[in-house]
């Protein structure tokens, strides 16, 4: 940091020794990053710098970054770009480059711009610059500034969560060189609104464990006095400093400027502060006009020009000679308003002193400078950078035509790069623009059409699907009868895959046939395979199998032929589907593995990452959830390596794996997973943390459940989200005893999912229909309690028109194959909810519930055994009753599921039901090593996380697991732990969450 400052460090001694220390720890191999917060003038900049200093004269290498603030320009990775470039520049570091290619396209020696992007671009771009700062740190410790992250572009903020969290970050492996590294970023608190872009981010690293936040508060008074003093060269009366440290609050720099801006001759009776000054802009402008005018002027170009200014590029700006330049840069720089750089350029020592002379300038002074500073820019060169700042300046100066063909440049940059949400912002700003650009005017080489589509596919890239939705339809808008069929066919196809990511499918099966009818199969082409592919997805979803089986075929065997091996993925997944070898079974999910190869191969993302979320779902479907959450692991690690996480396959791999936890009874892990994810999910992402919402119902916490879940459905429609609401509020209901409520909650769920989902209804009715005759047989038995037959006739005609639908739904499935495990289950739960409304509890259809659940959901196995309990204790077998029964109030207690545990204990009472035979009656011994594992299986680890931990293979774990299974007698892992919590074999671990 090149940054200079003749004022004594005073006040922040205790930041600063913060800060050595991280940078101690990081010189001895243990990387740190620390987030440098504080409002504008407190002194961030400073602090920094005086660490930066000490980490320098402890032979440290320090790489600075400065995000700036261009209005709407996107200069993506510009902190990083500046780093790299530095760092390139240093003869040490530079032959480290050499070994990561990838990294050539942000300090510019990389060729060509625009083309078709690279989906697997941007993580080869993220891993290269990972690997790259890893070998940096290896040939000297390091420390990385970047300053004013509130301003930083979308992909600078991606690539930055990727380096702390998954990158640079991570300690090296057992052998290998320490990671000699720092990481120190600044913001300003006061300007993260509660919308802003940074506010996530932060959210998210904050709670990495090698990331500290460090806010820097106001001053103490005393220590702005001190300050005060020791800036004046000349005695400052007692009530001058008093008037500066009461103006001041606890501003380094507001003080300063005060101090700076007294007259000359100040003593105990003159007036000291000037009068008149409403704000720091007054105070500073005043500070300006002490200048001379030719001083003045260079300050207000550069002002324009930014916070940052070329040497060469503000002389040609301000057409001075060189003397009376040179003149008025020592004039500023020794005033303390610009400081120098160590690269020929010149810096306002503070944003707000920028940020002062700009907002000073006469409307026409500012057009004409902006037109000034676009003139030279595209004289310079075509560099990215320049581009996109000369679309600022060019915009600003209302010269519309060539802000149009720097925003073109600007978003192949970005393209180029992998920054898709700054080639969103440079794309639409060129779409504006080309309405009011005379046609003799516009670039040759583009069309609206053309335009449209791609800004809607860096939309979706950008994780916008709505505004993908949006930019598509406009481009098909534009397209008149005149369009070439194939790019007519390429923005129906486009339209429709956009459709179905938002859920309106029958409108993405309406454009995906009209882009199939638009070109022919034959000669094969890439447009006609990739709208047979997206034909498949939109006519599977409404119902259409033949059709969709027919297409698929016939376009596997053209993509075979042509080698287009990502179509070949999309395509043998969306197979996958419609055959009896599905995603549920070992064969089905062979071929998912080979599509991710394929896909990963091709450097498709979303293929891969689509075949990622099939394999994890055709788990959890088969009820192998272990591996489950396997696919679910790597599927999300891909993404976020990728900076992906919220794309339409991550948010639902998100989901699944926070149901799986929820399944399992890893309650805690779900509920605390939601909490961090609330506030890093984008809304049409909130359905993601829906599972938390089954754990606070569970757990007796009713209204912040249906709170929650009202919220859900208080967005935009989203098929996920009405699921997880229709979950919630269905077992509100029923839990509160409000049979008609839960009755006429079911309806009008069952009415909007199938609506939506444009086929058969979808599995989920099966649980929605078990969870309200749960309700319904609530009412029936207290009506035969009560005498009241009508009503317990009622309730019985209610709960068979709900059986029948839960059975019929069961029978076909959303997608035409047999239920799964968890299918089954809900299933087996409506048929003994039903005998239940009718006859009363029945011992047998309960005892085929408890079986069903024994997959692995220990909430629902303890809830139907509460049931059965009940049957066992009206069948008057009192000693079975009591194993149900306390079994069940074991897990409500391990889980905290306040209500059923409640419920079990009236049940317990009631009954006078006697304790279960003692452990050593009924339960063959384990040996040491089995009670070892028994005791894992209790943490809900896998095999071969029992293995790893246990320093055994997981082969020898999963006997040691089967033989626990067959001497406690347990069906599957999930009755085996709750048999040891019962038995007390094993002692629940306390938790902070219940």
């Amino acid at each position: 940091m090149a940054q200079t400052f003749g004022t004594p460090f005073i006040g922040r001694e205790d930041e600063l020794a913060r800060l050595t220390g991280v940078l101690e720890r990081a010189a001895a191999g243990d990387p740190r990053a620390v987030l440098l917060a504080g409002d504008a003038g407190v002194g961030k900049t400073r602090t920094l710098t005086e660490a930066a200093a000490h980490a320098a004269s402890t032979g440290m290498t320090v790489l600075t970054g400065h995000c700036v603030d261009l209005g709407d320009v996107g200069l993506p990775y510009l902190p990083f770009t500046e780093i790299l470039g530095a760092a390139a520049a240093d003869e040490r570091l530079a032959p480290a480059f050499t070994a990561h290619p990838a990294v050539d396209r942000l300090i510019g020696t990389a060729s060509g711009t625009g083309g078709t992007p690279d989906p697997g671009g941007r993580l080869q771009l993220f891993e290269g610059i990972a690997g790259l700062l890893a070998d940096l740190a290896d040939l000297t410790p390091l420390l990385l500034v970047l300053e004013d992250l509130h301003w930083a572009d979308q992909s600078s903020r991606d690539l930055l969560r990727f380096l702390l969290s998954r990158g640079v970050l991570q300690r090296p492996s057992p052998g290998g060189p320490p990671r000699r590294l720092a990481v120190f970023a600044s913001y300003r608190a006061d300007d993260l609104h509660r919308r802003h872009p940074l506010r996530p981010l932060l959210a998210e690293l904050i709670r990495l464990p090698a990331v500290d936040r460090l806010e820097l508060r106001p001053m103490a008074d005393a220590d702005v006095a001190r300050l005060v003093r020791a800036l004046r060269t000349g005695p400052v009366s007692d009530g001058t400093v008093r008037r500066i440290v009461d103006r001041a609050e606890g501003n380094a720099f507001y003080a300063e400027e005060l101090l700076a801006a007294l007259p000359g001759d100040d003593t105990p009776d003159s007036s000291g502060v000037p009068g008149g000054l409403g704000s720091l802009a007054d105070v500073l402008l005043i500070r300006i006009e002490q200048l001379s005018e030719t001083a003045q002027q260079v300050l207000r170009t550069a002002a324009v020009a930014g916070r940052r200014v070329g040497h060469d590029l503000l002389r040609d700006a301000v057409q001075l000679p060189e003397e009376e330049l040179e003149s008025a840069l020592r004039e500023a720089v020794g005033r303390q308003l610009l400081l120098p750089g160590d690269d020929a350029t010149y810096s306002f020592r503070h944003a707000l002193t920028r940020e002062a002379v700009y907002a000073d300038l006469l409307p026409g002074e500012r057009v004409r400078l902006h037109g000034l500073f676009a003139r030279l820019l595209a004289e310079e060169g075509r560099s990215a950078k320049s581009a996109a700042e000369r679309a600022h300046h060019s915009r600003e100066s209302h010269d519309l035509a060539d802000a149009l063909a720097a925003s073109l440049e600007a978003a192949d940059h970005a393209q180029l790069v992998g920054a898709p949400a700054e080639e969103l912002r440079h794309l639409e700003t060129a779409l504006e623009l080309w309405a009011v650009v005379d046609a003799d005017a516009r670039p040759e080489s583009h069309d609206t059409v053309t335009l449209t589509l791609r800004a809607s596919a860096a939309a979706a890239r950008a994780g916008e699907p709505h505004r993908a939705v949006q930019l598509t339809r406009s481009a098909l808008a534009r397209a008149g009868a005149d369009t070439d069929s194939e790019l007519a066919a390429r923005v129906r196809y486009t339209l429709a895959g956009n459709l179905i990511r938002i859920d309106s499918l029958n409108d993405a099966f309406t454009y995906s046939s009209e882009a199939l009818a638009l070109i022919p199969a034959e000669p094969p082409s890439y447009t006609w395979v990739w709208a047979a592919a997206t034909h498949v997805m939109a006519a599977r979803q409404v119902g259409r199998e033949e059709d969709a089986e027919r297409v698929a075929r016939q376009a596997l065997e053209i993509a075979e032929r042509l080698r287009l091996g990502d179509a070949q993925a999309d395509l043998i997944i969306s197979l996958v589907g419609m055959e009896a070898h599905n995603r549920r079974t070992a064969q089905g999910r062979d071929r998912l593995r080979r599509a991710r190869e394929l896909a990963r191969t091709a450097g498709n993302l979303p293929v891969e990452m689509r075949a990622l979320f099939n394999l994890a779902i055709g788990c959890y479907e088969s009820g192998a959830l272990d591996e489950c959450l396997t696919w679910v692991g790597d599927g999300l690690d891909r993404a976020r390596r990728a900076g992906l996480l919220s794309s339409p396959y991550a948010l639902e791999l998100r989901y699944l794996e926070s149901l799986v936890l929820y399944t399992l009874g890893r309650w805690d892990e779900c509920a605390r997973a939601a909490a961090e994810d609330a506030e890093l999910l984008p809304s049409a992402g909130g359905f993601a943390t829906g599972p938390a919402l089954y754990v606070a119902l569970a757990r007796g916490e009713l209204d912040a459940a249906t709170t929650g879940a009202r919220a859900l459905l208080d967005r935009p429609f989203d098929w996920m989200a009405t699921l997880v609401a229709s979950v919630v509020l269905t077992d509100a209901a029923a839990l509160r005893g409000d049979a008609e409520e839960a009755v006429r909650r079911m309806s009008a769920s069952v009415e909007a999912l199938t609506d939506a989902s444009v086929s058969e209804r979808p599995d989920v009715v099966v649980r929605l229909a078990a969870l309200t005759l749960a309700a319904v047989a609530d009412a029936a038995e207290e009506s035969r309690l009560s005498g009241d037959a009508t009503a317990a006739k009622r309730c019985a005609e209610t709960a068979a028109d709900l059986l029948e639908l839960a059975r019929s739904t069961a029978a076909r499935g959303e997608d035409g194959t047999e239920q799964g495990p968890e299918g089954l289950a809900w299933l087996a739960r409506a048929e003994a909810e039903g005998v239940r409304a009718a006859t009363g509890p029945d011992v047998d259809a309960w005892d085929r519930a408890v079986t069903a659940f024994g997959y692995g959901d220990p909430y629902e196995l303890a809830r139907c055994r509460r049931r059965l309990a009940e049957a066992l204790l009206t069948a008057d077998r009192r000693e079975e009753a009591a194993e149900q029964a306390h079994a069940a109030r074991d897990t409500a207690v391990r889980l905290g599921a306040v209500p059923l545990r409640e419920a079990v204990d009236a049940l317990v009472r009631r009954g006078r039901l006697v304790d279960t035979p003692a452990p050593g009656d009924r339960i063959a011994a384990l040996t040491a090593r089995e009670s070892d594992v028994l005791r894992l299986l209790g943490r809900g680890r896998t095999n071969r996380q029992i293995g790893e931990e246990l320093f055994i293979s997981g082969k020898t774990a999963s006997v040691h697991v089967s033989n626990i299974l067959a001497k406690l007698g347990a069906a599957s892992r999930t009755e085996a732990v709750a048999i040891a919590y019962r038995e007390g074999l094993i002692e629940p671990e306390t938790t902070a969450s219940t």
